[in-house]
């Protein structure tokens, strides 16, 4: 099947369009799919619906780039409508083998198109020599059905190479309604083995009813299982978007193909992070991009001919038993000269910038000998959208706002004596990373008047300030 290029969506108003995150060219979007890196190419794919703003049969957008930031768009990599995945190419890996590209993916089928909440799924693959043309597998699909007690939610997979032997974990749900994890194996990526449960939820309201987006690595020494669980119950300051997005760390045995692992950690505390991948780069670092955006999200770009974008690659390291993220160190590329770079007295203080659309912020203050409790970054603009991140120094509470429905995001930093930010703004999105990626708020912010950035606190202190503008 191909796509129909006389039928794609124009992008009609670019107000909202980013400019150093990816997005698609025009249509929605939403997982990143795939990520790898083939013959000098990082390589991007995603969830894509090419006709219309709104999700659709999913198709594998696809993009390419030498450096994590500039990208190059290449044809769609997979279209539904084959007997295999007749309803949507739905989210799944890559992996380099016999210097080709493999791409492994969900097929997604309805029993009947006029009701959507009945569907069965099922696992395929595509290979590609040059890495921009892919051929489906002419024996897909290579897992056919989930287990006897799984449900009809069976999708996702991420597979890895280790010993010489493949893995694929797919997130799913058993017949009790409770979100879990597969692992699959295969000595050639066409043939595989169910191997059992990894791990498994142990009640909905506080684990969840359907596990996606599992990935499975290792990180500095440890086991990490990062996935996007759904219908975990809200608590005061945690677990307050649609679904989440987070992990846990433990120990995985490749004997009895199960995971002993801790409690479930937020990676991200914004409104808007979802459905994670992650790949290690040729240097060795484990990258990681999310969908930044939510289910259920307004996304007033629909209205301009395109939907969702990702967020920066974020490089992950593990630190005393928590994930902290950093923006990629190839983001320094983007600065193209420096607006700012003082310390500055701060009470309330408008910061003097002729051009707030596409910034790199950083802050850095000490708290040691402050006799105040809060600092605050406090983005106001003409059209009156707000938005600021407070962080308490008594209680270590970072709480972001975000004016419009369900407005406030929490974290929490094991630091009182100094604060680092650095902020990320292109358009219409804001990142938020403290204390070198320990809390990260990932944000979409759309606005179409000017901005102005105030740094505040209720007693005065002295914040040191780097803020350069981004090409």
């Amino acid at each position: 099947m191909e796509v129909n290029q006389f039928k794609v969506i124009p992008v009609t108003n670019h107000r909202y369009r980013l400019k150093y995150h990816f997005s698609a060219p025009s249509g929605w979007m939403n997982d990143p799919n795939g990520l790898a890196y083939f013959k000098g190419f990082y390589h991007v794919f995603y969830q894509y619906y090419p006709y219309d703003s709104s999700w659709g049969p999913m198709h594998w957008g696809h993009a390419r780039s030498k450096d994590l930031l500039h990208w190059e768009n290449l044809p769609v990599a997979l279209v539904p409508g084959d007997i295999e995945d007749e309803d949507g190419c739905f989210s799944g890996s890559a992996i380099v083998k016999d210097n080709k590209l493999f791409l492994i993916y969900t097929g997604h089928h309805y029993y009947d198109k006029n009701d959507q909440d009945n569907f069965w799924q099922n696992q395929n693959i595509a290979i590609s020599e040059d890495g921009i043309h892919f051929k489906k597998y002419e024996k897909n699909p290579v897992i056919s059905n989930p287990p006897s007690d799984n449900t009809q939610h069976f999708r996702d997979p991420k597979v890895w190479e280790h010993d010489g032997i493949y893995y694929l974990i797919v997130g799913s749900q058993n017949s009790e309604k409770l979100g879990r994890i597969l692992l699959y194996k295969s000595k050639d990526l066409l043939n595989w083995q169910y191997n059992g449960v990894v791990t498994v939820a142990k009640n909905i309201k506080n684990d969840g009813f359907m596990w996606e987006c599992p990935d499975l690595f290792r990180l500095n020494g440890r086991d990490i299982l990062l996935f996007s669980p759904q219908g975990i119950e809200r608590q005061k300051n945690r677990f307050l978007n649609l679904y989440q997005t987070g992990y846990f760390i433990g120990k995985f045995n490749y004997l009895n193909s199960q995971l002993k692992h801790g409690s479930f950690e937020e990676l991200d505390k914004g409104h808007d992070f979802y459905a994670t991948q992650t790949f290690i780069a040729p240097d060795g670092r484990r990258i990681l991009f999310g969908w930044m955006d939510m289910w259920e999200a307004s996304m007033p770009e629909k209205r301009d001919g395109w939907a969702g974008a990702l967020t920066l690659p974020r490089e992950l390291i593990l630190h005393d038993s928590k994930i902290y993220m950093l923006p990629v160190s190839e983001t320094k590329s983007l600065r193209r000269k420096k607006v700012l770079d003082q310390s500055l007295s701060v009470s309330d203080t408008k910061l003097d910038l002729s051009n707030t659309k596409h910034l790199e912020i950083n802050l850095q203050a000490n708290f040691e000998e402050w006799l105040g409790s809060y600092f605050e970054v406090y983005l106001k603009t003409t059209d009156d959208k707000e938005m600021s991140l407070t962080f308490n120094t008594k209680t270590c509470l970072l709480t972001l706002f975000r004016s419009g429905p369900d407005p406030y995001r929490y974290g929490k930093t094991l630091q009182n004596k100094k604060i680092k930010i650095r902020i990320f703004i292109d358009t219409s999105s804001v990142e938020f990373f403290i204390n070198d990626g320990e809390v990260v708020f990932s944000e979409r912010f759309y606005y179409e008047g000017k901005m102005n950035i105030n740094l505040c606190a209720n007693e005065q202190i002295t914040v040191n300030s780097q803020i350069y503008d981004l090409k």
